[in-house]
């Protein structure tokens, strides 16, 4: 199990700290969430970019830092439904993993036809495919709901 080292200071130490101002700790928070859910958007169309990890550390420096731009997150209609469902255990919706999938392939196939040369670098890719595919294949796939809320993706 992972420890920390004690000779550094944690980051709930840090949001203690008499030395450093509130304001600038909540504005620090503030852009690396804004950072965090920018990268995820990025995520959505990059295959090998996940969209999840960076949408939940945007929320979580959200959560510490603005109740408002907390809110408009996870209510937000695309991306709102990416924390609620990873919070909740939930997974993915066939769709998405459908559209995932899709967009995962025709990367890397554009990829190897039209930039890579080398026939390593071609089984790398393949490689990365394959076992981002097993990954998101073993995701638990639901059933969403059919009310407003639910993200079209």
């Amino acid at each position: 199990m992972w420890q920390s080292n004690p000779a550094l200071p944690s980051i709930r130490q840090f949001g203690n700290d008499p030395n450093v101002s509130s304001r600038l700790w909540r504005a620090l928070l503030i852009v690396c969430g804004t950072l965090s859910v920018a990268l995820g958007i990025i995520g959505i169309f990059l295959p090998l970019m996940p969209t999840t990890v960076f949408l939940l550390m945007g929320a979580a420096c959200y959560a510490r830092s603005s109740d408002r731009f907390y809110q408009k997150l996870i209510t937000n209609r695309w991306l709102g439904s990416y924390i609620r469902n990873s919070r909740e255990g939930r997974g993915m919706t066939r769709r998405q993993k459908g559209v995932t999938l899709g967009m995962l392939w025709a990367g890397m196939l554009a990829t190897m036809i039209f930039t890579v040369t080398a026939w390593w670098l071609h089984l790398l890719l393949l490689a990365i495919a394959f076992g981002v595919t097993v990954h998101v294949v073993k995701v638990p796939a639901f059933v969403a709901d059919s009310g407003p809320e639910t993200a079209r993706f």
